[in-house]
């Protein structure tokens, strides 16, 4: 190892004067983490994993346009599925640490440009051949091309060039970045062989199950890959989902016994579920966030004083109250909370206010027509009834919202990214650069608002490269400025992953990175003996 590089290897943070902002990542997301749950976590009375059994999943958001490739992941059930099939290159664990999966160690130049992973050997896909360091290489080529329309585009754009050195995967930046191993725990960058470039929709990956059948929209159903490498994970003979998009089917179906695990449980249900026999309710805080997206580049929406009318007509603390129901907090139209490392709480918090909503609607010259907002259930838990909370408040300002609710299959592929105007959900991402890149620069795949702004790209590429902390986090700051003011996004609340559980499933822990435990309920939990 060279004298300007630094080290680290299993779940911990880099050390070095270079790698303090990680320091600080860690601190506060493992804050972020401990957010309160209904129940004590599971883990907290487990005993020895148990083996052997199928876990049945009872997930909603899925459609039959779903793909298995995973560039093309939108929704929670292709999220679901690549967790389950997939093995990343790095994690982040529950406490906000990296968690080493197909890389067994990383090395930094001082100025964070140089990276080297090394690649763990023993890794097995599911075809039984060896995850090599140009499979890595591969992968992430695949997912920084634009034909691929991958969701992880925006974060790969900083990378100038990739290479195999022996064992080693070597990534040079165009500009230093303390948080690269944080950006390449995105869920879409499974590692595939060759990086997916034969069939990327083939479903291979090296995680703890392999896919034995898939019906889109309907159906999947895994078995334990038998060489899998890390014995203390993946618990079960097999896992079966369910896509139940009906949020009382999915309850229904876990009240049953039809399915052990019940994901995005609506808040207005919650509070009664918990009180279900041989059910429990788990909910942890974490960076997810409900939001109502406009394309700034569609009329009417590319008029910034109709942006802003629309931002000043929501109500934000009613629809906390009337949707969340304390399962989660008030939002900034922002896309990042206090859970976030260097967040700062300079920007304040805009208010439901009627005159100004009025003020500039008059002065953004619209001609009464309606302003269309497309919904569906599959948006987001309540997502319909907050569509008419907001359609009431934006009444009160003279503005015209109609609210036109879509079907939900085929809701991520024909009206999220494509519609503009529209109801959306996040999960967050583990750091301010990842959110930001993912969604919000000009260039990436999954700027789903249409926001382009010269001003907000330069200081994220800005933020990329400052590895004092402190500066850090006045740049984000002002991108967060920026945003609130120019932006498309409606972002009332920040919500809490709430998921119903069978008290037979055991070793559940709170995971605020992503529902159900960051997608790893089937590899750490286990059913009881």
């Amino acid at each position: 190892m060279n004298n300007d590089e630094k080290a680290f290897t299993g779940k911990t943070t880099l050390p070095g004067p270079s790698r303090r902002s990680f320091l600080r990542t860690a601190s506060v997301l493992t804050w972020a983490a401990a957010g309160g749950s209904l129940v004590l976590p599971r883990a907290a009375r487990a005993q020895e994993p148990v083996k052997g059994g199928i876990l049945k999943m009872g997930l909603a958001a899925g459609q039959s346009t779903d793909s298995l490739d995973p560039a093309l992941a939108a929704n929670a059930v292709t999220f679901h599925v690549l967790r389950t099939f997939g093995e990343p290159l790095v994690d982040v664990s529950p406490d906000g640490e990296l968690d080493l999966r197909i890389a067994e160690e990383i090395e930094s130049s001082d100025d964070a440009k140089t990276w080297r992973f090394r690649i763990r050997q023993g890794v097995e896909f599911h075809n039984g051949e060896m995850v090599t360091p140009e499979d890595v290489v591969a992968t992430l080529e695949r997912h920084s091309d634009e034909d691929a329309q991958s969701g992880a585009l925006g974060i790969m754009q900083g990378i100038s060039s990739m290479s195999v050195d022996g064992e080693w995967v070597v990534i040079e930046l165009e500009t230093g970045n303390a948080d690269l191993p944080y950006l390449l725990s995105d869920y879409h960058l499974q590692i595939q062989p060759n990086g997916g470039r034969d069939d990327p929709a083939a479903g291979i990956g090296a995680g703890a199950y392999k896919i034995v059948e898939h019906e889109a929209g309907v159906r999947y159903t895994f078995e334990k890959h038998a060489n899998y490498w890390d014995d203390t994970r993946g618990h079960y003979d097999g896992v079966e989902f369910l896509v139940i998009n009906d949020a009382t089917a999915r309850m229904a179906a876990l009240q049953s016994g039809q399915v052990h695990i019940a994901n995005l449980v609506e808040p207005k249900v919650a509070s009664l579920l918990s009180r279900a026999p041989n059910i429990d309710v788990m909910n942890v805080s974490g960076r997810g966030h409900y939001v109502f997206i406009m394309h700034c580049n569609t009329a009417p929406f590319d008029n910034k004083d109709l942006r802003l009318a629309l931002k000043y007509a929501i109500n934000r603390e009613e629809m906390v109250d009337k949707i969340l129901q304390g399962f989660g907090t008030i939002g900034n139209d922002i896309p990042v909370n206090a859970a976030y490392p260097l967040f700062a709480e300079s920007l304040p918090q805009r208010q439901y206010d009627i005159e100004k909503a009025a003020e500039h609607y008059k002065a953004s010259g619209h001609d009464g027509s309606p302003i269309v907002l497309k919904v569906a259930d599959a948006a987001f838990p309540g997502a319909v009834d907050a569509a008419a909370l907001f359609q009431q408040s934006a009444a009160a300002a003279g503005i015209p919202l109609e609210v036109q609710r879509v079907p939900n299959d085929g809701y991520w592929s024909e009206v999220w990214n494509k519609e503009p105007f529209c109801a959306s959900y996040w999960g967050g991402r583990p750091v301010q650069d990842q959110m930001y890149s993912t969604a919000y620069l000009s260039t990436a795949d999954w700027n789903d608002t249409r926001f382009e702004n010269e001003e907000f790209d330069a200081l994220l590429l800005e933020a990329r490269a400052e590895l004092d902390p402190a500066r850090r986090t006045e740049l984000y700051a002002e991108m967060a400025a920026i945003l609130h003011e120019e932006g498309g996004l409606i972002c009332p609340m920040f919500n809490d992953f709430v998921e119903a559980v069978s008290t037979d499933v055991q070793g559940w822990v709170s995971d605020g990175n992503q529902d159900t435990m960051n997608g790893l309920a089937p590899h750490k939990t286990w059913l009881a003996g």
